[in-house]
């Protein structure tokens, strides 16, 4: 079947509209209040951490789905627009196909098995980083000083990280308070590398544009409201370029593709088992 036309289509049905109002006004929320409050940041609570953040909470494998970069206000909304407008194309069809608690059970399946997988991921990233900074943190307990302004230095090269701390300017690092200058440095090293936030509903949409793809290959997507391409290979194309800049990893390059691709892989898994279980819910 090349062609979705269900009896009862709905242009919005309940979970795409109810997902559609809730990352709002999450969004609004974040526009509103972008930096922390009386102590408290959403950023810091809701969004996604590394397990070895102190910031780390379990339930942030599930808000992070409903918070997007960006703000409102400085009409930042790109994150959040294509997710939205993603998640509206794609998931009405599967939700009016499956019905609403399916759907809801896909959807959020898809987003947490991402959120897993990007942990696993930044879990054997920054295994190196870590250790690195705990070789320094030791010299420093030991009061080896020289050895430690050196490495300094080297970890700021090879993590490319370019804090301005106040010894990195200096020509002699030993002239200026080693503590102070250890406490900016484990305070860079956390903001920039340990306690960096990953928000978004990317991995869970991901997971619908993997489902789609293989329930409706034939069916043909117009690329910039131009170019036709059959679902099928959309996806496949898709997939390819966010493994590619995955493995590549650029430095600066600060969106999760590995999530992405979690959450695909999820997505196909989830839906190539509901097909050989359940196949008269397919076409």
């Amino acid at each position: 079947m090349t062609e979705f036309r269900p009896s009862r289509f709905q242009i919005l049905p309940p979970v795409i509209k109810n997902l559609l109002i809730i990352n709002g006004l999450v969004f609004l929320a974040q526009s509103t209040f972008p930096e922390a409050t009386n102590g408290f940041s959403i950023d810091d609570t809701f969004a996604l951490h590394a397990w070895q953040s102190e910031l780390f909470k379990p339930w942030q494998v599930l808000t992070h789905l409903f918070m997007h970069g960006g703000n409102l206000f400085k009409l930042e909304i790109g994150h959040i627009f294509f997710n939205m407008l993603a998640l509206w194309m794609f998931g009405s069809v599967l939700e009016n196909l499956w019905g609403s608690r399916r759907f809801l059970t896909f959807y959020l399946a898809s987003g947490l098995g991402a959120a897993l997988i990007h942990l696993l991921f930044l879990s054997w990233e920054l295994a190196p980083v870590i250790s690195d900074y705990q070789r320094i943190a030791q010299l420093h307990m030991s009061g080896r000083i020289e050895e430690e302004a050196q490495l300094m230095v080297r970890f700021l090269e090879k993590y490319n990280l370019r804090p301005s701390f106040s010894f990195y300017q200096q020509q002699h690092p030993n002239s200026v308070t080693m503590d102070t200058v250890f406490e900016d440095f484990t305070r860079a090293y956390q903001d920039v590398k340990l306690n960096t936030p990953t928000v978004g509903a990317s991995g869970a949409v991901f997971g619908i544009l993997a489902a789609f793809g293989y329930l409706f290959p034939n069916t043909y997507l117009y690329v910039y409201a131009l170019i036709p391409i059959k679902a099928k290979w959309f996806v496949l194309i898709y997939g390819a370029i966010e493994l590619w800049q995955g493995i590549q990893n650029s430095a600066g390059d600060n969106v999760a593709h590995w999530a992405h691709i979690g959450g695909a892989v999820v997505g196909l898994l989830i839906v190539i088992t509901w097909n050989k279980t359940n196949k008269k819910t397919f076409y």
